[in-house]
C-alpha cells in the first residue's frame, strides 16, 4: 500500500528513508509511526497500513539510520540479539531529532491537510513517544509499552500537547514499580491519559506476535484514534454522514456508496467518533 521516501536529518548529516502510507482519500492529518527494535520490518509497515485506513498519512522514519540504514529484522532468536544490539547502541536525542524531522517533512506532503501532527510508538518508539511530547511540538503522542520512562520524568513539565501512553500489566520491561513511578508524576495531568491492560504482556498490540492479545489491541487502538483525532482530526460531521449513509442505502441502493460516508476504507476498524 506505501511507499518508501527520504528526509533530510534536521543536522545536516545526510537523509534517512521512512515508509509512507495514505488514506484511500489521498489526504489526511500526518503521523508519524515509532518503530520497534526491529526497524521498519512488515509488522511496522503494516502498522503505517491501518492508520492510513483511519485517514492518516502516516509516516514511519527509519531510526537505526545513523548505525545501519534499511533495518528490517523478523522475531527469531538471531533477529532479536541482533535488535537488542542496535536499540542499546541507539542515541535516543538523535532519534527524537529525527523524529521531529520526520515531522518537518510531512509538514511539506501536499497530501497532509492538518497544521497539527500525531505521533504513535511502540516498544522503543513508546519511550520516544514521551520524548517526542516533551521535546517537539507534536500535538498528540501516543506511546505502546515504553521502557524507561521512569528515568526520564524530569522532563514531564515539558509536555505540550496530549500524550498517551498504554502498558502491560505483565510486561517485565516496565514492571509495576516503574508505572506507579510514571503515574505518580503525570497521571494528574490534565493533558496525560495512562492506560494499564490486565493479563497482557509486552507487545500485545504486535499482530501475530506470541503476545498479541486482541481485545487489549483494539481497546488501545480505540482510545490513540480517539486521542488523535481529537487533537488533529480527521473530524466528522456525524448528521451528514447519516444522512448520506441513508440516501445510499434506501434510495439509491448502492452498497459501496452506502459504506463510504462512514470510513474512507471498508476494512477500516473504527467509525468517526
Amino acid at each position: 500500500m506505501g511507499k518508501m521516501m527520504k528526509v533530510q536529518a534536521s543536522d545536516g548529516s545526510g537523509s534517512f528513508s521512512g515508509y509512507l502510507a495514505l488514506p484511500a482519500s489521498g489526504k489526511g492529518p500526518g503521523v508519524v509511526i515509532g518503530q520497534e527494535i526491529f526497524g521498519i520490518n512488515a509488522n511496522m509497515r503494516e502498522v503505517a497500513d491501518l492508520y492510513a485506513e483511519e485517514g492518516y498519512v502516516a509516516l514511519v522514519p527509519d531510526l537505526f539510520w545513523r548505525l545501519e540504514p534499511g533495518v528490517d529484522l523478523g522475531y527469531t532468536e538471531a533477529d532479536f540479539a541482533r535488535a537488542i544490539d542496535l536499540f542499546q547502541r541507539l542515541d535516543i536525542d538523535k532519534a527524537v531529532e529525527d523524529i521531529d524531522a520526520s515531522f518537518k517533512a510531512l509538514r511539506e506532503l501536499p497530501e497532509v491537510e492538518a497544521s497539527g501532527l500525531g505521533y504513535v510508538g511502540f516498544c522503543m518508539g513508546g519511550k520516544l513517544a514521551y520524548l517526542t511530547a516533551t521535546r517537539t511540538d507534536v500535538a498528540c503522542a501516543v506511546g505502546y509499552y515504553g521502557m524507561g520512562i521512569e528515568h526520564l520524568l524530569d522532563e514531564a513539565e515539558r509536555i505540550k500537547g496530549h500524550l498517551v501512553l498504554h502498558f502491560a500489566e505483565q510486561d517485565g520491561y516496565c514492571d509495576a514499580n516503574a508505572r506507579a513511578l510514571i503515574s505518580q508524576r503525570l497521571g494528574a495531568r490534565p493533558n496525560v491519559e495512562i492506560y494499564t491492560y490486565p493479563e497482557v504482556d509486552h507487545a500485545f498490540a504486535r499482530h501475530g506476535g506470541m503476545h498479541y492479545n486482541k481485545p487489549a489491541a483494539l481497546m488501545a487502538h480505540q482510545r490513540s484514534i480517539a486521542a488523535l483525532r481529537q487533537a488533529i482530526g480527521p473530524h466528522y460531521n456525524l448528521s451528514a454522514l447519516w444522512e448520506k449513509h441513508i440516501e445510499f442505502e434506501f434510495a439509491v441502493r448502492d452498497v459501496p456508496a452506502t459504506m463510504r460516508p462512514w470510513s474512507p476504507s471498508p476494512t477500516s476498524t473504527t467509525f468517526p467518533p
